[in-house]
This record gives C-alpha cells, sequence and structure tokens, in this order.
C-alpha cells in the first residue's frame, strides 16, 4: 500500500513540472520581445536639438517602466528557481526512500532518478534564463545612463551655443554703436568741408548770376553748358566747369580718405517731351548730360570714384508751371556734395 501511494503521488507530480517549464519558457519570450523593442528605440537618433531632448526624455521614462518589469520579472524567477530547488530536495529524499525497498522496485527507482535528472537539467535552464535575465536588466541600466550622459551634453551644448549668442549680441552692438559714432563724425566733418567747399565755389562763381544755389546744392542752368535738347557742352559750359574742376581738385587733397564722400552731378529737364533721333526721351537727355559733366571734371583731375551721374528727366522740378521762365528755371544741372 505505501508502494502504490508514492507511485500515485509522483503521478501527480510530473504535469505540474511541464506546465512550469511552459510558463517559464513564455517569460524568456517576452523578456526577450522586451529587449528587441527597447533596443529599438534606443538606435533611434535625434534630428535636432529640442526634438533630441523630447525624445530622450520620453525614451528615459519607457526604458524606467522597463527596468522595473524586468526587475519585476527576475524576481519571479528566481521565486521558480528556489521552488524548483526545494522541489529537488524533495525529489532526493524520496530517492534515498527508495533505495531501501526491494529489487522489484528498481525499476520505478531509475525512473525517479530519470525524473530527477529531468529536472536538474531543467533547474540549470532556469539558471540560465535567469542569468541572461539579469544581464539584460544591466543592458538596460547601461543604456539608461548613456541616455542621461547624451542628455547632459546636449544640455550643455545648448548652454554654451547661448552663451556664444550672447556674446556675439554684444559684440555687434558694440560694434554699431561704434559704427554710428564714426558715421557722425564723418557727417560732421563732410558737413565742414562742404561749407568750404560751397564757399570756395561761390567765391568763384560770384559773378555768374546764372549759377545759384539751392538749399545744399550749387545749380547750373541747362542753357550756360549745353545747347537746346543737346549733352555737349559749349565752350562757355567748359570754362565754368573748369572752375568747378579747380575747387573739386583742391577739396580732395584737403579730405582726409576715411571720410567717405562724392559729388553728385543730377541733371533734369523741363516737362516738355523731347522728339529727338538721338534721345528717346527726358530720362536719356538728363542722364547724357549728367555723363557728359562727369567726364569733363575726370578729364580735369577729379578722381572718378568721387564722382556719380543721376537723371531725372522731368519728374523733378523746382517749381510748377508751364510758363517760359519756370520751364528754364526747372533745365539745370545740379552738383551736390554728399556721403555714400
Amino acid at each position: 500500500m505505501a508502494r502504490q501511494r508514492k507511485s500515485s503521488e509522483y503521478a501527480e507530480f510530473w504535469p505540474g513540472y511541464v506546465d512550469m517549464l511552459s510558463t517559464l519558457l513564455m517569460v524568456f519570450m517576452f523578456l526577450l520581445s522586451i529587449f528587441m523593442v527597447s533596443q529599438f528605440y534606443v538606435s533611434r537618433e535625434s534630428s535636432g536639438k529640442d526634438d533630441a531632448l523630447r525624445r530622450l526624455t520620453r525614451q528615459i521614462s519607457e526604458l524606467t517602466n522597463l527596468l522595473s518589469l524586468e526587475k519585476g520579472k527576475a524576481s519571479t524567477a528566481a521565486e521558480d528557481l528556489a521552488a524548483l530547488q526545494a522541489t529537488l530536495a524533495s525529489l532526493k529524499s524520496e530517492n534515498s526512500k527508495l533505495q531501501g525497498f526491494a529489487l522489484d522496485n528498481d525499476e520505478k527507482t531509475r525512473a525517479a532518478q530519470a525524473s530527477i535528472g529531468g529536472i536538474s537539467a531543467q533547474l540549470d535552464e532556469q539558471k540560465k534564463v535567469s542569468n541572461e535575465a539579469l544581464a539584460k536588466v544591466d543592458l538596460l541600466n547601461q543604456q539608461l545612463l548613456a541616455l542621461r550622459r547624451q542628455i547632459a551634453a546636449l544640455n550643455e551644448a545648448l548652454e554654451a551655443s547661448e552663451r556664444k549668442d550672447q556674446a556675439a549680441q554684444d559684440r555687434i552692438k558694440n560694434l554699431g554703436g561704434r559704427l554710428n559714432a564714426a558715421l557722425a563724425r564723418q557727417v560732421q566733418e563732410l558737413q565742414r568741408y562742404r561749407s568750404d567747399f560751397f564757399g570756395r565755389l561761390r567765391e568763384l562763381l560770384k559773378d555768374r548770376r546764372d549759377i545759384r544755389v539751392v538749399g545744399d546744392r550749387f545749380v547750373f542752368q541747362s542753357e550756360v553748358l549745353f545747347p537746346s535738347g543737346q549733352a555737349t557742352m559749349t565752350v562757355e559750359g567748359l570754362q565754368a566747369i573748369d572752375q568747378l574742376a579747380s575747387a573739386i581738385v583742391e577739396l580732395e587733397r584737403s579730405i582726409p580718405g576715411e571720410v567717405d564722400w562724392a559729388l553728385q552731378v543730377d541733371g533734369h529737364t523741363d516737362v516738355r517731351p523731347i522728339s529727338s533721333s538721338s534721345f528717346a526721351s527726358n530720362w536719356e537727355l538728363s542722364t547724357a548730360r549728367s555723363i557728359s559733366v562727369v567726364r569733363y571734371l575726370i578729364s580735369r583731375g577729379v578722381s572718378a570714384r568721387r564722382l556719380v551721374a543721376a537723371g531725372y528727366g522731368e519728374f523733378q522740378p523746382l517749381e510748377q508751371g508751364a510758363g517760359e521762365e519756370v520751364l528754364r528755371r526747372n533745365r539745370r544741372i545740379e552738383l551736390k556734395l554728399t556721403n555714400r
């Protein structure tokens, strides 16, 4: 009766071990899936600083959850391992008892020993699975530490970039203030030289009633310099420009090189349209006249880099009206000393 009772307990004990091994295998597959998913998320790289920070923060949260899950699974595996060890100890105790039975129980003893060997193999496999789970937990900890280091490096890079931007803005502000101060000094110097230049021209041209000062400009009536409808200067016009060229050459010697000045020559016409084979409109006539004056000034020694030629046609009259005197005053060549 004792032998029958022992045989019945072994028959009920074996299916329980099969279920336990199946459960361990499913746990192993689940851990492997979690590891592959974590590797996929860890391998993704950020494309920008702000996006990288948000993505790394999210990965830290996910890895923390996975780490907690892995620790729970490792704890469960350790409990299963302890249960298997207790079962093995029980089987060994029963095996010792079976060895005292008669020889007719040898077959049952060998079966029990075989069962013990199988359970021992399962126990070794479970130990292997547990070691692998612990290794995965260590790997996840290392990855989490690496991510935190990356976040720290990104934060340092952002702070360094912000410091550089602030320093650059301070330098730009300083340079802007210095540039404004330099420009103000140049404007003041140019105003002084403009006054000297205009005073010199007034002295040279004081007997010419057809040359007058309008604001900060010297105005030559077109009839003084050019025949009607043409851009070639007359002899009288050349003499007037000779006096102007002498004053400009003297001015160029006296103004320091750091003052960036220019003499602008502007051509203007009246509102009456021109019909000529040489000039299609008043634009062309006014521009051609200003260019003619500039070229003559260059031939008399004025630096070309200090001269500007412009044509305004009839679109900037001195006076409004259609009277002959008004039209005559609007036909003019203006000279203006300015900075670039």
